[in-house]
């Protein structure tokens, strides 16, 4: 909860326990008086949003009520007590239900970067004119892009760029219309600050930093992989996270013209849908990669002249993202590459590649990878539960083990298989932080979303710093006493 908000609803609390013991006018007064005061600063310095709204509206209701006893006199102090007592419930009642709304719906902060560098972050437009954008209803159009590219910065003036910078992005998140409640609930979200320097200096500490290419989930978007993004520029990389225009849930370009989903959720689980809008994704990554080389190059101004380091590129991408990354890993440009809780898209018929490859699954992803390689038979009773017909999971598995044969070859050639008890699908993204009513559904897991968060961040730098700077580090040589949750699976699929 931000401060003056705060202030503000522990002034109207204790301005209704004063209304309720002290009968004089001057007290009220002067409760009032702060009260519309703390009103507005709140307004100017930290902005309105609609979980304080009702008490806002018992700032207001108690000020006229003070300027009425005056007006008057005092004669609101002759109304019968039932309305007296009707009037001050109502605003308790309203003051509670405040309490229970930015509590679940929190203006939080994302975990701070960890690195030794400060934070600049720009955003590119592309345009591949060599690709026809499938999934546009115009008849002649291009494949656009936007990419946000986050990297070491020196010389940071003003203040962070907000988490979502867009309002526009906002009327399109697709968290409401999940849990079914109205948008606007979720406009307290360009009130969250990133720790990032909007056009800042890029560091002169190294003279070229490695290229990560990110990739989201599939109906999300870069800004939530905005503190993975962070977290691996403040210690000296150069992290282009793309919007895969019409599978993110909204991606706004230059003048405000904003794309929406329009690929179709329903049949990305059937196999030639999934590959056709998995081979625009990969194209995308290649594409982007190329728009870096001409950057590096000098060839498009962008203040990263020269400063990328192209002979080590990672890529790293969330669920659909995560089988973008690596699909993608077949580039030969790419040095290595994770996918964090994804299957994959386009692995039927292709053997696997030989260079460094990371899978962390959740522990739900695991399980069910994990019983098809130990080939474990659903009883009736469980594919009930499941709302599942035998003939569906016997497809599903025999999709499933081709894609753990490419998990087994990644495990064969020094990669890696993890799995984090604890964590679910959503907490490898920054969604895990908009609300714990996440948690108490089910979306994220038990973990708590400042651990997994970290799980992730740490996990990944130690990965690419391997693999991309030829660092040592610890965690990927065995269980760890910081993060116990973390468990590597790779024997299990090196040996078979």
């Amino acid at each position: 909860m931000r401060l003056v908000e705060l202030l503000l609803l522990l002034f109207n609390t204790g301005w209704l326990i004063l209304s309720i013991v002290q009968n004089r006018k001057i007290p009220l007064a002067a409760a009032s008086g702060i009260g519309v005061l703390l009103l507005a600063v709140h307004a100017f310095t930290e902005g309105f949003r609609v979980q304080m709204l009702l008490s806002y509206l018992v700032t207001v209701l108690f000020a006229a009520v003070t300027v009425y006893s005056f007006v008057t006199r005092g004669k609101i102090h002759k109304l019968p007590r039932y309305l007296k007592f009707i009037g001050r419930g109502a605003a308790a009642v309203m003051l509670l239900l405040t309490i229970g709304l930015i509590a679940a719906f929190p203006v939080f902060k994302l975990p701070e970067p960890a690195g030794e560098y400060h934070v600049g972050t720009q955003t590119f437009h592309f345009t591949d004119t060599n690709r026809e954008e499938l999934f546009d209803d115009k008849a002649e159009g291009y494949r656009e892009l936007m990419v946000q590219v986050w990297y070491p910065a020196q010389d940071t003036h003003g203040s962070p760029v907000p988490f979502i910078a867009d309002e526009r992005l906002l009327m399109e998140e697709p968290l409401s219309k999940t849990l079914g409640f109205p948008s606007a609930a979720m406009d307290y979200l360009k009130y969250v600050p990133s720790h990032s320097y909007e056009g800042a200096e890029i560091s002169a500490a190294q003279a070229a930093y490695p290229l990560i290419l990110l990739n989201h989930g599939y109906k999300s978007s870069r800004i939530y992989h905005t503190s993975l993004a962070e977290h691996l520029a403040s210690h000296g990389y150069i992290v282009a996270s793309i919007d895969h225009t019409y599978s993110s849930f909204a991606t706004v370009f230059p003048g405000g013209r904003v794309a929406a989903m329009r690929t179709d959720e329903y049949r990305i689980v059937e196999t030639e849908y999934r590959d056709q809008v998995g081979a625009v994704w990969t194209g995308d990554v290649a594409f982007v990669l190329d728009q870096f080389e001409k950057i590096n190059a000098g060839e498009l101004a962008s203040g990263l002249h020269g400063k990328l380091d192209m002979q080590h590129i990672g890529v790293i991408g969330h669920s659909f993202g995560g089988a973008a990354a690596y699909d993608a890993s077949y580039d030969d440009r790419i040095t290595a590459g994770i996918n964090l809780d994804g299957g994959l898209y386009r692995y039927h018929g292709r053997d696997g590649f030989t260079k460094p490859f990371m899978f962390m699954f959740s522990e739900n992803t695991f399980d069910r990878f994990n019983k098809v390689r130990q080939h474990y038979v659903y009883t009736d009773e469980e594919l009930q539960e499941m709302g599942a017909t035998r003939e569906e999971i016997e497809q599903e598995t025999r999709d499933a083990e081709v894609e753990i044969s490419h998990f087994q070859n990644t495990a064969r050639h020094g990669g890696y298989i993890l799995y984090v008890e604890g964590m679910s699908h959503y907490n490898f993204a920054d969604v895990q932080f908009l609300t714990p009513i996440l948690q108490l559904i089910g979306m994220t897991g038990e973990i708590n979303p400042a651990t997994a968060a970290s799980i992730v961040n740490s996990y990944t730098l130690d990965f690419f710093d391997r693999y991309l700077k030829d660092k040592d580090g610890d965690l990927l040589e065995g269980p760890s006493e910081t993060f116990p949750e973390v468990k590597i699976a790779t024997p299990l699929f090196d040996g078979e």
